[in-house]
């Protein structure tokens, strides 16, 4: 098996690659990431679903690419200029494209919870976590990627990454595992 060879990528996302290695936006998720959203979404029929952090729409793309075509998606990016490139590769009636902060949209957002959200932000990961996995059905998925040292991490962000880890582990409200694969990915599932 390897897992280098990667099946079903999204037609637009060359598109959307190119688009992104133009702006050189250096945060945007990996194949692995993107083919594993793919599957766990769809596992969620009828899903509500959450990103946080659109970036260029990277993993927008496999997100929706695993949708049923009852499932609905919000994304949230606070750049309008990266937040331009999925809204035209990715149309599509199921997704809401939304332009805010996110510390500001989840301690605002008050409507229904979700089957799976992706945090690929600080907020939601690192800022936020309590109110995020709030968010989270029981027997949701809340997923997050670069747990693995990054070469755009900043200084202290190795042990900010170590605490969050730590804390995840104490919680009793949640079945993680941790994938030393990809960036590092943490898949969670809500119990409680």
């Amino acid at each position: 098996m390897n897992d280098d060879m990667i099946s079903g990528i999204p037609v637009v996302y060359k598109r959307i690659k190119e688009a992104t290695e133009e702006l050189r936006f250096n945060m945007a998720s990996d194949l692995q990431t993107g083919n594993l959203l793919k599957t766990l979404v769809a596992s969620k029929r009828w899903g509500r679903i959450l990103e946080l952090g659109t970036g260029t729409g990277l993993a927008t793309s496999w997100i929706i690419d695993g949708m049923d075509d009852s499932t609905k998606l919000i994304t949230v990016e606070n750049n309008a200029l990266l937040l331009e490139i999925p809204r035209k590769a990715l149309q599509d009636p199921r997704v809401e494209f939304v332009l805010a902060d996110g510390y500001e949209w989840i301690q605002h957002y008050s409507e229904e919870k979700f089957d799976l959200i992706f945090a690929d932000a600080m907020p939601g990961k690192y800022d936020l976590f309590e109110e995020t996995i709030e968010l989270v059905k029981v027997g949701g998925f809340y997923i997050i990627d670069d747990m693995l040292p990054q070469p755009n991490w900043p200084e202290g962000h190795a042990e900010k990454v170590e605490r969050f880890i730590a804390a995840l582990e104490e919680r009793d409200d949640i079945t993680m595992t941790k994938l030393n694969w990809s960036t590092g990915i943490i898949i969670i599932t809500k119990i409680k």
